[in-house]
């Protein structure tokens, strides 16, 4: 493989454990992985596979749900390069792409056009096209549009034994037409299996809209089917050919969409409504189940939203969609919405959304149910087996109640949500598979829901596919014959059974518990941790809450996670992929000592501890915390690199550095020093370093201001003191402004005098003793100032938002607790003042006029704690201004990841991804804010702008 192809090839045991896991519930590890550079070695890989007699699996974000994507297999995955788009023939409304294609990517590639493609799955953010056609995706709104199956028009593909052929409609003439031999030798056989089977087909398929389940032959039969070959391929899941290129039907972008959310007392009761509700021609019909709806609420990116559009306790609700080119004709449905939702005893029952963005934030909530779902923590957890069931909508209610009561029976329960609209519900009763009655409750309850299925004439794969959790159920559902002919397919299309072995036909059993991710044998080692992990039951428990879902793979600039993914687009540096990685470390199936690995170490080399997993992973996997846990088990047993200590101990030795500033600032002054200082300690010689200054921050009082104003506590963290006094000088200035006595943080008179720390540079380092020993000290200084109410306020929000988050884990307590629930960045507290009413500052001086523009840059963790709402309100005090706001991810710099020789050009890569470009496109005129001082080293670095904290303008404009 290294010697024939040009893309990555991985059969490390690191790269095979993080592909031996999907969404599922199982765990496979491949033989090996390989990235293609191209199909060129698309082509090379499946040809030298198939001498060697080993298995093919193509993979694209490996998010299935039912185990397609795992497998003892060489996986070809194909989303890192093969992602671009064919040709676009706007006139026919098609678009042919290749399979690593992220649908989230193609809309937005197709959005200048007026165009996309509307099989809109939940997670769109990473569903590769190629996946999305292996598993005959629907998404919400297949009420209108359909299936996968529905939207293909034509693929290529490659069959095991590299002949490459194109699968499309057939010519009406099919015998006399123009055919390379191998299709014919594979269509004119399967043509004939469709008019053989045709009556069987109609007996035994389902006809209800969402049946995925086994091979779509009956678009073979004549006259009935489409007779596209295309469509045999969407569904197969990889088991009968590889697909190189997908042609799509497109669909414009609808002008006009309203929203009715609405509300049922009980569960049975929305189930009812949905046949009557689909009459008015929605769209899209939603359901959010009360789990859902709590478990949102306590999920922090969710609560907003969830506040806003529920409303009072009800059981569940019901989203439902209008869209299309005319506005008053979606709202006249809406009002209809209510109406019938009167005539159905539920009068002022629906919150209607009409406002784009208000939508936008809805359905958000609603595509991330499965993560929601999966945020419970506990070894019980909502699994997928059963979740895909659709039946007739006059027989939902009595479905759903019925199988309700097979989880009761069972000694548990189901959350449920998604698409009422075609029958199809998202069921997941909560099972503790770490247990072997786990896995026999599993196989109990599946066995009475498709016997349940089977009486209602439904379909038990709806829409995720069959894998290895339902496709041992192909033989009751369908019988022996239909059975047969799947198999009969594979065989013609796939004769040694390389692609995909498993799936589909001759499965395995899906309660097989050795191809489990807990598998009977899992244990995990018990570790004496630097953080406290008891809210998760213990460190392998919060490592254990990742998924799989891959909600951290998203591209583009909705959010901040995670910006090391976005850079490189590999598995291995995603929250994900370290995830997986430390579950198999912990766990003793990468070896022993695996926490102390090369290979755990360059997982986390990447990891920038940005937050945003914490935030925007709705499970709330904090891959920033648990690198921290990992650096501290290293530096326990091999210590850290002077690279690491330099920074680590920064705050210790920053206030004495100061009487050597001019001799310090000479590493970047005289020629070699850089390049020394690189070899020597590992800080890039192609980054100047920050200039050390005698003009430090040391205030000669203990408080500013009237005594008899409101009081307030500025902590000065160690970045602003040392290298930029003032903004600190200008905090003071401000707030005095505003009428208000400042305290200034000093440490304890019995403390000996050193200033105080957040922690934050010792925690970087995984010093985790020493960064406790700094959160010990401040909390005892600023005991007294939080004893009586006071503010704490900070600059720096790596620092200051450090007493928010890390503090609560490296000391918890109810000190701690306190004092977290005080800290506020500056503009936090400004902002809230303001809202109350309480804040009198006098912003009309002459040094503010010129601000007429002013480009934000958000620091990662102001997005993960959500405080930028607080920053754009506080520039808002200023009048006149335009605040525009970069839409970015991390910048690069995080901390001292920028000043790193060996992390420097990932550093670069990520602040161009957005911000610097955004930097450079700025007016002159405009000026750059960004809070956090490494956000304002890498702007400047990487653009030659000046950017300047956001206090620098509030004291420029003061009266």
């Amino acid at each position: 493989m290294r010697r024939e192809l040009r893309g990555e090839v991985l059969f490390d045991g690191a790269s095979r454990g993080r592909y031996s896991t999907d969404a599922s519930i199982y765990q496979i590890e491949p033989i090996g992985v390989v990235v293609p550079h191209d199909e060129a070695d698309v082509v090379r890989a499946i040809q030298i596979a198939g001498d060697e007699g080993v298995p093919i699996l193509a993979r694209g974000g490996g998010t299935s749900q039912c185990g397609q994507t795992v497998g003892e297999a060489l996986v070809l995955d194909v989303s890192k390069t093969l992602t671009g788009v064919i040709a676009l023939d706007i006139e026919s409304r098609r678009v042919t792409v290749q399979p690593g294609l992220v649908l989230d990517q193609l809309n937005a590639y197709l959005q200048p056009h007026g165009m996309y493609f509307p099989v809109d799955v939940s997670t769109s953010s990473r569903a590769t096209i190629g996946g999305m056609t292996g598993n005959n995706s629907c998404g919400a709104r297949s009420i209108r549009y359909g299936r996968m199956v529905e939207n293909v028009h034509a693929i290529d593909a490659l069959l095991a034994d590299g002949s490459k052929l194109h699968f499309g409609p057939l010519p009406r003439d099919f015998q006399a037409a123009d055919i390379p031999a191998r299709f014919r030798d594979i269509a004119t056989p399967l043509l004939a299996l469709g008019r053989r089977e045709a009556a069987e087909i109609a007996a035994r398929f389902p006809t209800v809209q969402r049946r995925v389940g086994g091979y779509n032959i009956d678009a073979l039969v004549p006259g009935v089917g489409s007779e596209n070959l295309a469509h045999l391929l969407v569904g197969s899941e990889g088991t009968l050919a590889f697909s190189t290129a997908i042609e799509l039907n497109l669909a414009p972008i609808p002008s006009n969409k309203v929203l009715g959310i609405c509300h049922f007392p009980d569960f049975y009761a929305a189930m009812d409504a949905t046949q009557h509700i689909v009459k008015l021609g929605p769209a899209a019909v939603e359901l959010v189940d009360r789990t859902m709806i709590d478990l949102a609420r306590a999920i922090e990116i969710f609560r907003p939203t969830i506040e806003r559009f529920v409303e009072g306790q009800p059981a569940a609700l019901l989203l439902v969609e209008f869209a299309g080119e005319d506005r008053d004709e979606q709202l006249r449905k809406l009002r209809q919405l209510v109406e019938l939702m009167g005539d159905l005893g539920f009068p002022g029952a629906v919150v209607e959304a009409t406002d784009p963005g208000f939508q936008r934030e809805v359905w958000e909530v609603r595509k991330s149910g499965l993560n929601i779902m999966m945020s419970m923590k506990g070894d019980g957890k909502p699994i997928s087996f059963i979740e895909d069931c659709a039946v007739r909508l006059e027989d939902l209610a009595e479905y759903t109640d019925r199988l309700t009561k097979v989880f009761t029976k069972h000694g548990t329960t189901g959350t449920w949500y998604a698409h009422a609209s075609v029958g199809c519900l998202h069921v997941r009763p909560v099972v503790n598979l770490k247990e072997a009655d786990g896995a026999v409750k599993m196989r109990a309850m599946a066995e009475e829901a498709f016997a349940m299925v089977r009486e209602y004439k439904g379909s038990h794969s709806g829409e995720h596919g069959d894998g290895l959790v339902r496709s041992e159920f192909h033989l009751p559902m369908f019988g022996q014959r239909m059975v047969n002919n799947f198999a009969e397919v594979k065989q013609l299309l796939d004769p040694k059974g390389l692609f995909n072995p498993g799936k589909i036909v001759a499965p395995p059993k899906m309660d097989d518990r050795r191809l489990f991710r807990f598998k009977p044998d899992y244990q995990t080692e018990t570790l004496e941790t630097g953080l406290d992990w008891s809210a998760w039951g213990g460190f392998a428990g919060a490592v254990e809450m990742c998924n799989n879902n891959g909600a951290c793979r998203k591209l583009g600039l909705a959010g901040v996670m995670c910006p090391s993914f976005q850079i490189t687009r590999d598995e291995a540096h995603v929250t994900r992929g370290r995830a997986n990685l430390l579950r198999l470390g912990i766990s003793g199936q990468l070896g022993p000592d695996a926490l102390h690995s090369d290979a755990m170490a360059e997982a986390m080399a990447l990891c920038v501890g940005c937050k945003g997993c914490k935030r925007e992973c709705p499970v709330g996997v904090d891959m920033a915390a648990m690198k921290i846990e990992v650096q501290y088990q290293r530096a326990k047993r091999s210590g850290i690199s002077w690279h690491d200590r330099l920074v680590a101990y920064l705050p210790r030795y920053a206030p004495w550095a100061r009487h050597l500033a001019p001799l310090l600032n000479l590493r970047d002054a005289v020629p070699g020093l850089a390049r020394l200082s690189e070899r020597l300690l590992g800080f890039t010689a192609r980054r100047p370093l920050p200039k050390w200054r005698r003009d430090i921050f040391r205030p000669d009082q203990d408080a500013y201001g009237p005594e008899d104003r409101p009081e307030v506590v500025l902590f000065a963290d160690t970045f602003n003191t040392a290298f930029e006094a003032e903004n600190l000088q200008a905090a003071l200035a401000v707030l005095v402004a505003a009428g208000r006595h400042v305290h200034i943080a000093r440490p304890a008179r019995s403390d000996g005098g050193r200033r105080l720390c957040c922690g934050r540079t010792f925690l970087s380092a995984g010093l985790v003793d020493q960064a406790r020993d700094e959160m010990a000290r401040t909390v005892a200084a600023l005991g007294p100032f939080v004893a009586r109410g006071l503010p704490i306020l900070g600059l720096e929000p790596s620092c200051l938002l450090t007493l928010r988050d890390e503090l609560l884990a490296v000391l918890p307590g109810k000190m701690s607790q306190a004092l977290a629930k005080n800290a506020m960045l500056l503009e936090e507290y400004l902002a809230a003042e303001h809202r109350a009413g309480r804040l009198d500052l006098n912003l009309d001086g002459d040094g503010g006029r010129d601000i007429a523009k002013v480009l934000v840059h958000g620091h990662c963790h102001q997005k993960a704690h959500q405080t930028m709402a607080a920053m754009t309100t506080t520039l808002g005090l200023l009048g006149d201004v335009e605040v525009k706001t970069v839409p970015s991810s991390c910048c690069g710099m995080a901390g001292a990841f920028g000043y790193g020789a060996d992390t420097y050009d990932t550093s670069i890569a990520m602040g161009e991804a957005a911000l610097l470009p955004a930097v450079r496109e700025t007016a002159p005129a405009t000026v750059i804010v960004a809070n956090g001082t490494s956000c304002r080293q890498q702007i400047k670095h990487g653009s030659g702008r000046e950017a300047v904290h956001m206090v620098q303008l509030l004291r420029r404009a003061l009266g």
